[in-house]
């Protein structure tokens, strides 16, 4: 079948990306005229249900829109209401809350380097048929999983959707001999991190490059996670940064037709955000450690201004920042020693206050409005997976049209380029565990054929 023929493909579903969605590609004599993510997931309305609750309801009710990041969700939160109040934690707090947002990281990029990324570099279609032919790295990602889960359970009272935090800080804090206590988990974890990044430096990766403009948090002495300034880095290498406050005057939300999620641009740009765009703006702030792993996986020295516009090489970041988030929870769990109360107290104040984290897929924006006795009266939030819509688009429309160009794949051909292409961004369109229903629509001449 030639490529210049029309087809119609459908795949049902695709596991190893957290959604449920659709594709549409068309291709007109050869040509790649359109490249549509189409969320087709049913709005939760979650921006609709805060309006009208407390202001101290946020971190817990926002948590539940992710499974898997549900400590970005209330971090981001706490941020923008203490925002709206005026007040700010002490550093023991804030500590802690890294402390929390490590667990998930280790976590939540384990799960995708191991059980979502890593069996398209070694040609398996699950992570069940990986477990049989690469059975001690499947176990080392699952060490590592579980280290993130024990800091989770720990500070957040469980692992998923963690009920421990509280805005001002927590509702009990941690003694050390119980953080202690993670102390050999977490050292184990940061060997099999290291060797994570030795596997996947191993990996062949394909040629590509994001073309889209870069955003990340940044902060002056450390790798972002918890906290930082909007940062963005063009695809003309030049650099910029804006305060938090203007997030939505930067980055414009719009409905499109085939998607109900909303598609957003930063400055009317198509951009990226998630752990390319970090190492690529902070990369120089990681530890030491962290830096020797992006060096030995390949990456260059983020000092020297080592960037990474690979999508296909963004596993490698993902094993990098893996190190780093084990290197500062050490670190944080050494010098700790317990505050005289888990949390400060958050009264009340009429106003509007913004918040931004970096979620393991990226910036993750809160913004919420306060009347004078807590209540919500509004409330947006802008997930990096909505943020990245348009440039997982356009690396769907360059890697679809380069593959068309340069041979004549078929129907299995394309559909699995546009799988790994999508989970390349490692995309949380929402809890569950199945993404892609393809349809590519081929025409010729005048028209359909």
């Amino acid at each position: 079948m030639t490529h210049r023929g029309s087809r119609v493909l459908h795949v049902g579903s695709l596991s190893r990306v957290e959604g449920e969605g659709a594709l549409r590609l068309g291709v007109h004599d050869g040509t790649v005229t359109e490249a549509r993510l189409e969320i087709y997931e049913p709005p939760r309305f979650f921006e609709a249900l805060l309006r009208g609750r407390s202001y101290t309801e946020p971190p817990d009710i926002t948590a539940r829109v992710c499974g898997i990041c549900p400590v970005a969700y209330q971090m981001s939160a706490c941020a923008a209401i203490e925002d709206a109040c005026g007040v700010s934690v002490e550093p023991v707090i804030r500590d802690l809350r890294r402390l929390l947002y490590c667990g998930e990281w280790i976590e939540s990029q384990a799960l995708h380097i191991y059980l979502l990324h890593a069996p398209d570099f070694l040609g398996r279609s699950s992570a069940i048929e990986l477990a049989r032919t690469h059975r001690a790295e499947v176990e080392r990602g699952l060490r590592l999983k579980k280290a993130g889960n024990s800091l989770m359970e720990l500070l957040g009272g469980r692992a998923v959707h963690p009920v421990n935090v509280r805005l001002g800080g927590f509702h009990r804090a941690p003694v050390r001999a119980e953080l202690l206590g993670l102390v050999e988990e977490l050292k184990r974890a940061l060997d099999d991190a290291w060797d994570t990044v030795r596997w996947v430096a191993g990996f062949e990766f394909p040629d590509a490059r994001v073309k889209a403009d870069l955003l990340a948090l940044a902060s002056p002495d450390t790798y972002a996670i918890e906290s930082g300034t909007p940062t963005v880095l063009r695809a003309d290498g030049t650099q910029g940064s804006f305060p938090v406050r203007d997030f939505t005057h930067r980055v414009v939300e719009t409905h499109v037709p085939h998607s109900t999620a909303l598609h957003s641009r930063l400055d009317g740009r198509v951009h990226l955000t998630g752990s390319l765009a970090r190492f690529a703006i902070g990369g120089a702030r990681l530890s030491e450690p962290a830096r020797q792993a992006a060096v030995e996986a390949g990456l260059g020295d983020p000092r020297e201004g080592a960037v990474c516009r690979n999508p296909y090489r963004s596993i490698l970041v993902r094993a990098v920042e893996t190190v780093y988030a084990l290197c500062e929870a050490l670190r944080i769990i050494e010098a700790y020693e317990p505050p005289e109360r888990p949390y400060t107290e958050v009264p009340p104040v009429a106003g509007v206050g913004h918040g931004a984290t970096e979620a393991p897929r990226g910036v993750l924006y809160h913004r919420y409005e306060l009347g004078p006795d807590g209540t919500v009266t509004g409330a947006t939030l802008v997930p990096p997976t909505a943020q990245n819509q348009g440039a997982i688009e356009d690396d769907l429309r360059r890697l679809a049209q380069r593959a068309i160009s340069e041979g004549d794949p078929d129907d299995a051909e394309l559909t699995d380029l546009c799988e790994r292409a999508i989970r390349n961004h490692d995309p949380c369109i929402s809890c569950s565990t199945h993404f892609l229903d393809l349809t590519v629509v081929r025409t010729t001449g005048g028209g359909d054929a």
